[in-house]
């Protein structure tokens, strides 16, 4: 019996379709979703969520973070971005790595006591790594 797997950005319907097994970017580490899986609600990092039917991976997709709403027969992705890997570009992905890299060092020199906001900015560099991990996995 597979997952229910539905993956959403502000764009559109990325993907839904059963699944045996989806590896998901949760906050806290890679998190597996298999059928009949405790219910949560979990924050996700950038990454990358991999699909798995017959015990291999079918399919490889690169988020930029949001949220996943698990449930024993579902799992709905809300992400930020989302975008098979093939579609991820090199060159977009070093350009973000370098907008976020120096965004983190303004913010640094600004005021060193606003957490949140280099909170955010280290979260931006993250996804932007991921991102470039996306675009140079084979």
């Amino acid at each position: 019996m597979p997952v229910a797997l539905e993956i959403v950005s502000p764009e559109r319907l990325l993907l839904s379709r059963p699944v045996d097994m989806a590896v998901i970017p949760a906050s806290e580490g890679e998190m597996g979703v298999l059928p009949g899986h405790a219910p949560m609600i979990v924050l996700l990092r950038g990454g990358t969520i991999a699909l798995y039917e017959s015990g291999r991976i079918t399919e490889k997709l690169y988020v930029a973070g949001g949220f996943a709403e698990v449930t024993p027969e579902r799992c709905t992705v809300l992400a930020d971005e989302a975008l098979p890997t093939g579609e991820v570009s090199k060159a977009k992905a070093q350009a973000r790595l370098a907008e976020a890299e120096a965004a983190y060092a303004a913010q640094v020199a600004a005021d060193r006591t606003d957490v949140p906001a280099l909170d955010l900015a280290m979260a931006r560099i993250q996804s932007a790594r991921a991102m470039q991990d996306a675009a140079e996995a084979p």
